[in-house]
This record gives structure tokens, sequence and C-alpha cells, in this order.
């Protein structure tokens, strides 16, 4: 029965299934993968990829003259302030939970961030002295979530997003000094949400998006600060707009668009005339960032197959300048990246070599400066595998791209352990910046491949849509085609691959051990699904109105969930799995891992679960990702390379 499985899923690669469309691209030769000698080359330790820090948030301070980053230095995401011309960082707040969501009053005299309780994902809004001092929950509204904040540049207002527990749709308001929120628009549909993007009109106004939870269709509105009233700037059925940045007057707005082309672009839209001024066009995702404080230029970013460098862009000519920031994983940090003088910015820029870096990149001369390292001295590029990016045809001719992170000094021998990385969303990218896992995997042996398998981001609308009420099923076959290509290269034992992925990565990894039985002989899943009917039944709001844009409902597509939930699948699974969970997830909720354990343990399989108190979807406790990290490197060590 499990090798019908598995042939039914490949077998169904028709000669009559269309190709999905995506930017053109030569195909890579899987020969070219290639594994340098460098005699330097050692396993980084795991204590140290799990002490090398992320950075959640930067921004400056009212004078310009200090910064604030939201950073996990001690093992919690707390926050840290520095000289803005560097100085060691001084802690400025401490909690077990996340901290983040960084802004500054418009007075100077506070810092107001956002805090969940442990994991959970329902925010609080909080401040803190800049100098230091007492924190103050400003809201304290367990049914209710503050987030993206945006402070008025006159007055004491400060623009945010709602949204309650029980609704799936998110709303913009305003906030007074003293925590009052004012509601400025009523949402009803549970599958849009409201954020704002820059104050205009000397704060009368604030330039909004309203934008669908799936990703494929978004609005820009006018919303007047005193009274609510809307005005429509941009829309239109099944396209996305979003804005970005404008210009202090609301005259001009820096938009990301796939308006005409399937492909996001970006543009400078004229209120007035109602006309659009394009930069040249590119197949390949381009997004306008953040626009500079005084509307005459804006910061683009450019994802050429998942490499991403940052532009410059001069809004009276349209003049394009690349910044000099090496390609990789590279973006501005928010609306408030930019100093109060309007001469430097925040860039956060990472890749395969390089952990993530915060720098101050002066917009004059064109220099960046490292502002506050994350990474333990032994994460040097010197040492740390490169990786590639490459492209191989799918079982319908689609094209797929993928990371590529290749060990030093193997032997193309048909040897070598490796592991596939399927990313979470679906509708998300892996990218080719820093990736603990690719870092910890490559550096003891392991060949690494990060599949963007259709329902991906970054290739255009159709390819995001491809996988829409097929989930586990196309986007599956692009996955086993990524262990093909390693076996291709030469270096790979196609008896010694395992995967390995989280959310829906993790559903992948489910989906992939029970409906191609044969193909992983070792799996790891952080917080997949198994199910997605009590995935419907238990999950956020929020979460319930995306998971209707990808299968709609358990009643009107039953068909359709049981083709796409792993449970049809998981009886037939061999491999040894490993799944860890948070227990505070609501994206995932717990119950899903337990399914997976009752059924896999009732079965006989070789199956270990652990579940982290205090953690919600994506694991913050530096104890828990180093615990996590250990034991799912252990758990492919044992499986795939016997040890």
């Amino acid at each position: 029965m499990r090798l019908i499985l598995t042939a039914a899923l490949l077998a169904s690669a028709s000669p009559l299934a269309a190709q999905v469309a995506s930017p053109d691209r030569p195909v890579t030769d899987p020969k070219t993968v290639s594994s340098p000698a460098n005699p330097a080359a050692r396993p980084v330790p795991l204590d140290d990829i799990g002490v090398t820090r992320a950075l959640y948030d930067a921004v400056w301070s009212a004078d310009g003259k200090q910064i604030f980053i939201a950073t996990d230095l001690t093992g919690r995401v707390n926050i840290w302030k520095m000289n803005a011309d560097g100085s060691w960082p001084v802690q400025l707040t401490q909690s077990d939970d996340a901290q983040s969501g960084l802004a500054v009053s418009r007075d100077g005299k506070w810092l107001y961030f956002t805090q969940d309780a442990g994991g959970n994902e329902y925010y609080d809004l909080y401040r803190v002295p800049v100098d230091g001092g007492a924190v103050d929950n400003l809201t304290n509204t367990p049914e209710r979530s503050e987030t993206g904040l945006l402070v008025a540049p006159t007055g004491d207002l400060v623009a945010l997003s709602t949204k309650l527990k029980s609704e799936g749709q998110s709303n913009l308001a305003v906030m007074d000094a003293g925590g009052k929120i004012r509601g400025l628009t009523a949402e009803k549909d549970p599958q849009y949400s409201w954020g704002a993007v820059a104050w205009v009109d000397g704060g009368k106004a604030i330039i909004a998006n309203r934008s669908s939870v799936d990703g494929t269709v978004g609005e820009v509105w006018r919303i007047d600060a005193a009274t609510g009233g809307a005005t429509k700037l941009l829309a239109k059925p099944k396209t996305i707009y979003a804005a970005t940045g404008a210009s202090p007057d609301g005259g001009t707005i820096a938009a990301t668009t796939d308006e005409g082309t399937g492909q996001s672009h970006a543009g400078a839209y004229s209120v007035a005339t109602k006309k659009w001024r394009w930069l040249p066009a590119t197949p390949w995702e381009e997004s306008s960032d953040i626009m500079t404080p005084d509307g005459a230029s804006m910061i683009v970013r450019t994802n050429n197959d998942g490499r991403s460098t940052l532009s410059r862009v001069d809004l009276a000519t349209m003049k394009k300048t690349d910044l000099a920031i090496d390609p990789g994983r590279a973006s501005t940090m928010g609306p408030a990246a930019i100093s109060p003088d309007g001469k430097r910015m925040f860039v956060a820029r990472s890749g395969a070599d390089s952990p993530t870096m915060l720098y101050t990149y002066d917009l004059a001369s064109d220099v960046a400066t490292p502002t506050a390292p994350m990474a333990m001295a032994s994460l040097s590029p010197a040492t740390l595998p490169k990786s590639q990016v490459v492209t191989y045809k799918s079982f319908d001719g689609t094209l797929i791209s993928a990371i590529v992170t290749t060990p030093f000094n193997l032997k193309r021998d048909g040897s070598n352990p490796a592991i596939v990385i399927p990313h979470g969303g679906p509708t998300g990218q892996s990218q080719d910046g820093f990736s603990r896992y690719a870092t910890a995997f490559a550096t003891r042996g392991y060949v690494v491949i990060q599949p963007n398998f259709r329902g991906s981001t970054g290739y255009g609308k159709a390819f995001q849509e491809a996988n829409v009420k097929d989930l586990g099923g196309g986007d599956l076959k692009d996955t086993v085609a990524a262990k093909t290509f390693l076996v291709q290269s030469g270096y790979v034992d196609a008896k010694k691959v395992g995967i390995f992925g989280g959310s829906y990565g993790g559903f992948m990894t489910l989906m992939a051990i029970g409906r191609t039985p044969d193909e992983f002989a070792a799996a790891v899943q952080w917080f997949g699904i198994i199910n997605w009917r009590t995935m419907y039944r238990d999950q956020d709001e929020l979460l319930k109105a995306y998971q209707r844009s990808l299968l709609g409902t358990p009643d009107e597509n039953p068909d359709v969930y049981d083709a796409s939930s792993p449970l049809t699948y998981i009886k037939a699974a061999k491999a040894p799995l490993l799944s860890l969970q948070g227990e505070n997830d609501i994206r995932v909720p717990r119950g899903q891992a337990q399914e997976v354990e009752d059924i896999l343990k009732a079965k006989g399989n070789t199956v270990e679960t652990v579940f982290y108190k205090a953690e919600g979807h994506g694991f913050q406790k530096r104890e828990t990702q180093l615990d996590a990290l250990r034991r799912t490197i252990g758990w492919f060590d044992k499986y795939l390379k016997g040890k």
C-alpha cells in the first residue's frame, strides 16, 4: 500500500499537466554544485549558533544621537540602547516575554513597544522612559492585540492596529498619551487587516493599507485622524496595492503593486493626477520599502530569485542607484528606519556565510557602517559554507528555485547525507540569507537544499496561487524533486536524505513521510499541521481566514480537506519522526502534534514529541532554541549517520 501511495503521487506527473508560469531562468546542471576544499572548515558549536542573536527591531531616538534595538542578547528578546556612533549596548527593559514593535514618542521621552504573554501573539502596548525606569502597560487588553505603532509628526497621537481575539480582522486606531485608544475604521470582513503607513498633512490624516490575509488583494486609503473619514486612493479587484510611504503633504505615495503584470513592482503614485511613475521593468519581485521624510526619494528592494538588493530612487527623475550593500537578505528596518535628520538609515543584511548585521547607511556618502554585530566569533565567513541559488524542473516542467548550501571537503562519491528544508507559509520564500539550521547541518557534513516550491512568494501571482486547494500535492512533488536534484549532484546518498521544516514546512514534512514514505530516511517537524479540519476548529480567527483562502471551509470542500491533510496518509509513514511544539501556539495549536504522536505511537513507529511551555509559534527563549537545535541535529545524526 505504501508503495502504491508513493507511485500514485509521482505517477500523476501527467504530460498534460501545465507548467506554472514564473520568471524565465536557466536550469542548473546538478554537477555544477561543488564542495570546495577548506582546511580551516570545522563544525560550528551548536551553542555558538544558538547564541548568535536575532535582530527584531531598531529605531532612532528623537534627536538621532541614540538607537534602540530589540534583540536577544541575554536569551530573551528585550530592548537595548546604544550611542548612534557606536557604544556598548545598555539594557533598557527585561522580561521573559518578547518585546519589539518599537516607536519613540514625539517629545523623545518615551519608547513605546509591544509585548505578548508566553508567545500567544496577543500584544499589549507598553512604554518605558528612554533613560530607563519603570515600564507601563498602557493597554492591558487580554482580549485585544495592539501592533504596528506609528507616531504622529505633531501632538501626542500614535497610530496602531487593533485586533480582537474573537475576530479575524484588524482595524486602524489612534492612541493618546494616556493610553486611550480611539478606533478609526470598522472592518467587517475577517479576511482584511488595516495598517498605518504614514502620517500626512501635518498629522491630520493617515495613509493606510487595507490588505487581505492571503496577500493577493491590497488597497490604499487616506483616513482623517480626527473623524475616521475614509477616502479610497487605490483599489482594484484581485490586485495588490501596498503603500510604503508618502510625501509630507500626502500628494505622492510610494507603493508596491502587481497591477498589469502579476508580479510585484514599485512605483510612485500622484494622488492629484492619479498617474503612476514606474521603474524599468524587471521579471523579479520589486517592492518599495520606505520613502525618505522629505518625500524626495524612496528605497526599493529587488528580490532576484531569493537574493535581495536595495536601491534609492529619486522621485523627481525615477533614477535608480544601487546601495553599497552586498546581495543576500537585505531590508530596511521599517517606517522609522531613517534618522530624524534624514542623513542615515538602518539596513539589516545577512548572507549564507554571514549572520545578520545591523548597518547605519550614510545616504550622502553611500557608506554602510556595521553598528550591531549579532554573531559569535566562530561564525566567520572564512569558515562557513557557501550557498548557491539553483533551478530545476519539477514533474510538470515548472521551474523551481532553491538555495543549496554545500559543506566543504566532500567527496563526490554519492555517500553524503542531506537535508531538505521546505519553508513555512506557504506564502513565504527561502532567501539566500543566514540560516542557523543550514549552517548547523552544513558544517556537520550535510548538503542542504531549501526549495521554493509552488505557492512561494517572489515568483509572481500565478506561481503563488498554484497550490491553492492542492496543499501537499504539486508543492510536495516540487520538494521531492529537490532531493532528486541533490542526488544527481553526485554528492548525496539517496538513502541518507532527511526532511525538516516548521509550520507549513512541518506540514510538508508530515505529508512527505506519509505520502512518499520511501523518499526520506528521517524527519523532524516543528509545529506542523496534521489535520486541516482540527486546525480550522482550534486556531485563531485570523488564521481561519487565511486557511479559507487556501482550502475553503471543511463543509464546502470536504474532499480537498481529505486530500490536503497528512492525516490521510500518515499511517504509511516509515521514517523516524521528531516533533517539537510550543504549548501556547495560536497558529498551529498543540493538538496537531498530539494527533501525530498518538497515531504513530499506536502504529509502533519511532516517534518522539516534545512540548515547550510558555512558547508559541516559533521558539523565542534561548534555552528552548538550543534544546530544539540539539534535538534536531541529534535526530538526524542518529538516523542518517548512525551515530
